[in-house]
């Protein structure tokens, strides 16, 4: 009879209770591959990271996080020669300012990938780099001027030129953060027919074969459908770009973003996620809670589960990200340069599925107790990663049953008493069904390797990515892209429903 031996095994919680059940099934139908996972090299009001150590922190295999996508803005003000009074901040936007933490991160094998938060002034409407939605700007909306669709084109060469003379190389550009987010600071407004219109006319002028860079849509607040589908729609805008992007302000990876994920999918574009910050409670100050920091991985979980090939997170430094920025009498735990809960959270992610691809997977769940648990699975070489988080408060039993034989592996677990754990699957002999525990309040990676011999399969014989596929919270598949909510239980867990 086989025997698992789970090295390290957390007691249950509580008196001694048995543990629920819930079998994950995972096929081997293939979805999307993982580039990875980034931040944004900016933090306070926009300020440009200017601290190599916090990208050795962050950045490269062999860092605690392991992070490979780095995103900094294209400045409309080349020299930074816009004064603080004109943006009320305490820095000047500039190109140079991100110098050395985005080569520090190339080195690191990250990719680099730039957005226009607004074109110069001189290109728009309203004649400044601000979005115009302020008493002081007249609240004048700034728009691109369509004479200048061409300038705008030439203007991003002009910065790949630059980056590429300082030994920074772009890899990938977007056209607009937020096109559709009215503000006062640097901003520019389209709607989805401008941006088409733009592209159409001018975006042959993007000399992508020459800096060998990549192209993004704009970067809807919410990951509005109409934009992408505006460009990706006609074959005359399409072919210009590798990659959709978004943002998840308001709208749950599950909604929109999975939605747009249908055309970018069907043409063999990427689906980026590009900016969201998941903060704490408004009416509390400190660190997350880690009830939080679940929410957060749930965040991702579900970002994979929309499609997304790459997540990329907001500020790399805040009490609600990554590393400290040293506001310790404010918030308690956040010294400077400290890598924070939240950033071992995301190692979860970054450190194991960069590079896999995603499989099929659906869970046993059943309404109520255990409706919360969200699942994933992916292969990354001979590797069988298995994801499953369990934001209540009991207990789980977790029956693995995987599409191929594995010899033993590796439990990766966050609870709120430690983060990142380390304990070892023990298989006497090569196994498909597998029974592993996820503790009540925790995070877990469990990495099995495949063993191919026993399975039958070779290098060659692995199934090839499929279509489109959309699955809900417990990673049950569903016909369609549904909307989500979220109901807060007395316990501070949460209930998910999907919307049909």
């Amino acid at each position: 009879m086989r025997r698992l031996l789970l090295l390290g095994m957390l007691l249950l919680s509580g008196l001694g209770l048995q543990a629920a059940t819930i079998t994950v099934t995972v096929d081997s139908t293939r979805y999307q591959t993982i580039t990875g996972f980034g931040a944004a090299a900016c933090w306070g009001a926009m300020r440009p990271m200017d601290d190599v150590e916090v990208i050795k922190l962050l950045y490269g295999p062999d860092s605690p996080v392991g992070l490979n996508i780095v995103r900094m803005e294209i400045s409309p003000n080349m020299k930074g020669d816009i004064t603080a009074a004109d943006i009320g901040w305490d820095t000047p936007y500039d190109w140079h300012g991100y110098l050395n933490v985005v080569k520090e991160a190339k080195r690191r094998g990250a990719i680099l990938y730039a957005c226009p938060w607004s074109p110069p002034g001189e290109y728009k409407t309203n004649g400044i780099s601000g979005g115009g939605n302020s008493e002081e700007q007249g609240y004048q909306k700034g728009e691109l001027r369509t004479d200048c669709y061409d300038k705008f084109f030439d203007w991003l060469n002009t910065f790949l030129v630059y980056m590429r003379t300082n030994k920074a190389n772009v890899d990938v550009v977007s056209l607009q953060n937020e096109p559709d987010w009215w503000v006062s600071y640097s901003g520019c407004l389209y709607t989805p027919e401008q941006l088409h219109d733009l592209v159409l006319k001018s975006a042959r002028r993007l000399k992508k074969t020459t800096y060998q860079v990549k192209l993004m849509t704009a970067e809807s607040l919410n990951y509005n459908p109409k934009y992408s589908d505006a460009l990706l729609n006609d074959p005359e805008t399409a072919k210009y770009f590798d990659m959709t992007g978004g943002h998840l302000y308001g709208k749950a990876p599950l909604d929109y973003m999975a939605t747009a994920a249908v055309k970018a999918r069907e043409l063999g574009k990427e689906v980026w996620m590009t900016e969201h910050s998941v903060e704490n409670d408004k009416q509390r100050d400190g660190l997350p809670t880690w009830h939080e920091e679940l929410l957060f991985a749930e965040e991702l979980n579900e970002s994979m589960l929309a499609g997304a090939n790459a997540y990329v997170y907001w500020y790399m430094m805040a009490h609600w990200s990554f590393v400290g920025t040293g506001e310790a009498q404010h918030q308690p735990g956040c010294d400077y340069g400290k890598l924070l809960r939240r950033g071992y959270v995301m190692s979860h992610f970054s450190k194991n599925l960069t590079g896999s691809t995603r499989l099929g997977a659906t869970a046993s769940v059943k309404t109520g107790t255990n409706s919360a648990f969200e699942t994933s699975a992916y292969v990354k070489g001979d590797s069988l990663i298995v994801m499953a988080i369990d934001t209540t408060k009991n207990a789980l039993d977790l029956k693995l049953v995987l599409p191929y034989k594995v010899k033993g592996g590796e439990h990766l677990l966050s609870t709120e008493e430690a983060v990142c754990q380390q304990q070892a699957i023990e298989l006497g002999e090569p196994v498909s069904e597998v029974t592993v525990s996820a503790p009540a309040r925790s995070l877990n990676t469990y990495i099995f390797q495949i063993d191919r011999e026993a399975t039958g399969i070779e290098q060659h014989a692995m199934p090839a990515t499929a279509s489109p596929a959309y699955y809900n919270l417990q990673g049950i598949r569903l016909n369609s892209p549904q909307g989500l909510t979220i109901e807060r239980q007395a316990d501070g867990s949460t209930r998910k429903t999907i919307m049909r």
